[in-house]
């Protein structure tokens, strides 16, 4: 099973991690990258690096004929599948093994048992597991009389999973039984829009995965989301390596990882442990893979799936038992056994994972939406070197873009800190000095949600920022510059200075006249402030008094002409201010989705659905098309009544942001 040469199917921040370590063993890596990433950080990084085709994951990334013919054009003889993607398709695995390229992760057999969802379910079932309750769809086993294709359909059937819901009761998951990352799954907690969510998460599911079947579980409310980590060697051996509690999340997508659970005690811990390692067993795993649990409130736990691949938060694992995991993976690959028994893993401190998304998390912008954009500054290595036991893990580069095709996740910070107090306040420090600046990110949010007192005192669920948001709480609200931003903007725009200036910048405030300035919709003009002393403005590096207390910021300019947009970062929030056109737009609604005669794509992306046609007359509120990118489906709804005039997109079509998709003849409201 020896290799020397590994070529990593996958992209961004996973492709860069088992590179660096790859590197460290003496392997040789090969990157691959479809037409979006030809310049990414992971395709500069590599030794060697493949193109395999359109920026569209399914014509690339997905395309497993594209990756084993990189692999042979690179002389690679291993493939690393990364997390996401195909890791997780057994299809992939045995494409590998056919070429005779190692794969980096368990046995096509293992993975077709536990990624199947289902059948990984009644698995666990009958080796006593507890599971949640829930409906499966038809066991082909118990069908070999009947035609399996015609058994399978009239499971599948819209109305045969209506009628187990109605059993089983609200609220329930729609999940796929194909893949995982939350992608095919959807929340009901009214059986009314149960037919939607069959919809919905069959098609996303058809989408990501290949595979459309759905599976209904009822929703254990108010859980808490903790994952088990568990190895194996081809020797027979399998260990845990502890627990992670993954408990914030939104929309089933997570937010912040951290180990241990706070609220795993040692005899759970040793249960959870034990089902984990039971559930590789059970069917033979080799490598990496990740046992995932609900735990109610009575402290009862059920099992959820199992993930056959390295996890996004593997890095909280590895920071709490001092091992490196990736290299784990490979020298099981390599057919080593497991380097420790057991009674041998040890646990350290406290680690916690934030993953910092290019996405608006405000409830004002209908919250967690994609953003796209050029990166104007990202700086992480400054962050590291300052703060002991901070890592950081990304795949972006300054100059970057990032795009719609993708994952919404940029990059992840990790700190590993004494006790878990020690590592909340070393992350939440660690997120105000490591700021992304171009697309809106949830960098600020996360600095919050750490602060918050629920999550404090670990009492987060798995839905609670979901009910946050539904309720508008002010942590989800869009923080607003005060008077100390709006005074500091208006000081570095009158120096007039977009570069490094020689010697410290000393100035008692503006200049003797007033400027207008904007942001967030906001106009104000300011006039010379006694409170603010601008000290020094070197490169982006800002220092500043208010009231006569000294200050840090982060100043970057941008625009098509020098100057023309000056992004200030205070206290992990970035905003973003400009001075106002003298000339009135021609457009007003060119900006914004104001005229109701015309929907726009909210993000780049790809239209999934569209549900009107040219002639069709709409209500207010009724559904236009849907929008899918970054692993999220955005719906269009009409804004007033009226007639669909022009149809500019149809499904499958790639739509840039902004782009007029929809036009319509608005009724003339009657006198």
């Amino acid at each position: 099973m020896s290799f020397s040469k590994i070529l990593i199917a996958n992209r961004g921040e996973i492709a860069c991690r088992v590179m660096r370590t790859a590197r460290t063993l003496g392997y040789r890596t090969v990157a691959v990258f479809s037409d979006a990433d030809a310049g990414a950080p992971h395709v500069m990084q590599a030794d060697e690096a493949v193109p395999i085709g359109p920026a569209a994951a399914a014509d690339s990334y997905l395309a497993i004929d594209k990756l084993i013919a990189a692999a042979r054009a690179s002389g690679a003889d291993a493939v690393h599948p990364g997390y996401g993607f195909l890791s997780e398709r057994a299809d992939f695995a045995q494409a590998c093994a056919d070429a005779g390229l190692v794969f980096i992760g368990p046995p096509p057999a293992a993975i077709r048992a536990m990624g199947d969802k289902a059948a990984a379910k009644r698995r666990m079932l009958a080796a006593g597991v507890p599971c949640a309750p829930g409906y499966l769809g038809e066991d082909p086993s118990e069908h070999q009389s009947k035609d399996q294709s015609e058994s399978q359909r009239e499971s599948q059937s819209t109305e045969r999973l209506t009628a187990e819901a109605n059993l089983l009761g609200v609220p329930l998951l729609v999940k796929a039984v194909a893949g995982g990352g939350g992608r095919g799954m959807r929340v009901v907690s009214d059986l009314s829009a149960l037919p939607e969510a069959i919809a919905a998460a069959r098609r996303e599911a058809q989408s990501a995965f290949g595979d459309g079947r759905l599976m209904l579980e009822r929703l254990i409310e108010h859980g808490r989301h903790i994952e088990v980590q568990v190895f194996a060697d081809r020797q027979g051996h399998c260990i845990h390596l502890g627990e992670r509690d993954c408990t914030a999340q939104r929309r089933r997508q997570k937010v912040i990882e951290e180990a241990p659970s706070p609220i795993v005690d040692a005899t759970l811990r040793a249960v959870l442990g034990r089902d984990a390692v039971a559930a590789a067993l059970a069917v033979g795993y080799v490598g990496a893979g990740t046992v995932e649990f609900i735990v109610d409130t009575d402290g009862r736990h059920h099992f959820l799936e199992m993930n056959t691949r390295l996890q996004v938060e593997h890095p909280v694992t590895e920071l709490i038992t001092g091992l490196d995991l990736v290299e784990w993976q490979l020298r099981i690959a390599a057919g080593e056994p497991l380097p420790l028994r057991q009674d041998q893993v040890c646990f350290s401190g406290h680690a916690i994972e934030a993953r910092l998304y290019a996405e608006d998390p405000y409830t004002d912008g209908a919250g967690w939406a994609p953003q796209t954009g050029r990166v104007l500054h990202w700086q992480p290595q400054h962050s590291t070197a300052a703060r002991p036991g901070l890592r950081i893990d990304h795949g972006i580069a300054e100059g970057g873009e990032i795009s719609p095709w993708y994952d919404a996740m940029v990059a992840k910070l990790i700190v590993h800190g004494r006790d878990r107090a020690d590592a909340l306040r070393r992350l939440a420090a660690a997120l105000e000095d490591t700021p992304l600046v171009g697309p809106k990110n949830n960098g600020r949010f996360l600095r919050d949600l750490l602060r918050a007192d629920d999550f404090v005192q670990a009492r987060m669920t798995t839905t609670r920022l979901d009910e946050w948001q539904a309720a508008r709480v002010p942590l989800l609200q869009r923080p607003r510059p005060d008077d100390r931003c709006w005074a500091l903007a208006a000081a570095l725009r009158s120096t007039g200075r977009h570069a490094s200036p020689p010697a410290p910048v000393r100035t008692p405030g503006l200049a003797g006249f007033g400027l207008s300035l904007q942001c967030d919709g906001v106009q104000r003009t300011l006039q010379p402030s006694a409170a603010l002393q601008l000290i020094s403005w070197r490169g982006r590096e800002v220092r500043y008094a208010w009231n006569g207390v000294q200050h840090r910021a982060l100043a970057v300019v941008s625009g098509a002409n020098e100057g023309d947009d000056l992004h200030l970062v205070i206290d992990a929030a970035v905003f973003r201010f400009s001075e106002p056109s003298p000339y009135p737009a021609a457009d007003s609604s060119a900006n914004g989705a104001a005229d109701p005669s015309r929907a726009r794509a909210p993000v780049a992306g790809v239209v999934a659905q569209l549900r009107v046609a040219v002639g069709d007359r709409v209500e207010p509120g009724q559904p236009l098309l849907c929008v899918e990118a970054m692993k999220m489906e955005m719906w269009l709804h009409a804004t007033a009544a009226g007639t669909v005039r022009a149809l500019h997109a149809a499904v499958k079509d790639s739509v840039a942001a902004g782009a007029v998709l929809v036009e319509l003849d608005i009724e003339t409201p009657t006198p």
